[in-house]
């Protein structure tokens, strides 16, 4: 059997460590169902995932990853069902509470498009995949003549968190949901060097940190 050696050692550690202390959960939800009150939508870059940063359990996230965190525009005869069936699930079937956009720094998908990046394939299936984040290039200001890269992608990277929710908005059931107060719609961005989490602050018209004093803690604990 050529099965991956790292993930039969790492299912080995999950029966080790974990599986004890998690199998009456398990158990339960394979007799009662998921009934996850969260749904996140990230990136399916390894470097960023949800059930980590959030330090979730079995059961309590709804995920649903894709290339740079994105959702098309409501479109029932439309070709990308495949976040559009995952979001309808979601929604009319779990009941989530809440939907959690998740961007992150050094996406690649984002980097691809700003930097016209030749196809990997003749499909181009990323190429056209990322045109979804056009509108987003084009409500943001354009990149000043001494603003880096680095910078830029940046504002990128989080206009298209903000345009994915602005598409989700789109979709009858979750406009409806959100107007009676039953759903709500987070926009957040992660920094994969520095494992910060900002969350957008729709007053302040901006990503701000949470949790800045653990965070602030954490990366200056000295490591051994």
């Amino acid at each position: 059997m050529d099965f991956p050696e790292r993930l039969t050692e790492g299912y080995r550690n999950f029966l080790t460590h974990h599986l004890p202390d998690e199998q009456a959960r398990f158990r339960e939800l394979a007799t009662r169902g998921q009934k996850p009150e969260v749904m996140v939508i990230g990136c399916c870059d390894s470097r960023v995932s949800p059930e980590v940063i959030f330090d979730a359990a079995p059961g309590e996230l709804f995920v649903a990853r894709n290339v740079a965190n994105l959702v098309p525009p409501y479109s029932p005869d439309g070709a990308t069902r495949a976040v559009s069936a995952s979001l309808e699930f979601a929604v009319q079937a779990l009941r989530v509470k809440h939907i959690v956009v998740l961007g992150h720094a050094q996406c690649g998908g984002i980097a691809a498009h700003a930097n016209h990046i030749e196809p990997l394939s003749p499909g181009d299936f990323i190429g056209n995949w990322m045109k979804l984040i056009e509108p987003a290039v084009a409500s943001m200001p354009r990149r000043a003549h001494n603003e880096s890269e680095r910078d830029y992608l940046t504002r990128l990277e989080k206009a298209s968190v903000l345009l994915t929710i602005r598409n989700l908005m789109t979709f009858p059931c979750v406009n409806i949901l959100v107007g009676k107060g039953k759903l709500k719609l987070h926009g957040a961005y992660f920094g994969v060097a520095d494992g910060d989490l900002l969350v957008y602050d729709e007053q302040a018209k901006d990503f701000l940190p949470v949790a800045k004093a653990e965070h602030a803690a954490a990366t200056a604990a000295p490591r051994f």
